[in-house]
């Protein structure tokens, strides 16, 4: 990787180190560490099992999701299916616009920090018309099962959890959904999403 790149990942990474929220890695020896800055690593992480060969554009737009998502919170919006959705396109702008200021921060041109800007907003995804834009869906969706499933599930019923992780396969590549399925995950994680896919988990 480039010193461009390094600079600006060092740039994002500060961002991510100013979340108040912390949280603790299994490991007994590991110290708190800032959540966003935490959920960037697993990000990174499952990048380099779908896509070891990814470019430095997607590279930094994978890191670069959640930036500094804790400044706007759910509650900031309505608390209904329209306000959601409110929420998440106020949030993909506005951190694509940070990304994009941080690329150029980094020494990268306007053209390099649009097109990570795009990723980060996931332009063109409905569409299938950009692979590394199904990269980047494919790693948020695995990073939200390994890492969020458990916690999220206790704060809805089955029916509506079940529903979601069927959204949520739907939202992925064949090579994504391999993936899922090689995980260790928990006893109800790995059950709802057997549930989710019909037993074939």
């Amino acid at each position: 990787m480039s010193t461009t790149f390094e600079k600006t990942l060092s740039l994002i990474d500060a961002a991510h180190a100013q979340d108040p929220k912390t949280t603790t890695p299994p490991n007994p020896e590991s110290s708190p560490v800032p959540y966003e800055l935490h959920y960037a690593n697993k990000m990174t992480k499952y990048l380099s099992l779908r896509s070891p060969s990814a470019s430095e554009a997607l590279r930094l737009a994978v890191r670069a999701q959640h930036l500094r998502r804790w400044e706007v919170p759910r509650t900031d919006f309505p608390a209904t299916k329209i306000g959601y959705h409110s929420w998440r396109s106020h949030l993909a702008k506005r951190q694509a616009e940070i990304a994009h200021s941080l690329c150029l921060e980094g020494g990268y041109d306007e053209q390099f920090a649009g097109r990570v800007a795009a990723l980060v907003r996931k332009e063109g995804l409905r569409s299938g018309e950009d692979e590394e834009v199904q990269v980047l869906e494919d790693v948020a969706c695995l990073v939200f099962l390994e890492d969020q499933l458990e916690e999220f599930q206790n704060g809805y019923d089955e029916e509506k959890v079940i529903g979601i992780l069927q959204r949520t396969w739907v939202k992925m590549s064949e090579r994504g959904r391999e993936l899922a399925l090689e995980m260790e995950l928990g006893g109800r994680s790995k059950e709802l999403i057997g549930k989710a896919l019909g037993g074939s988990a």
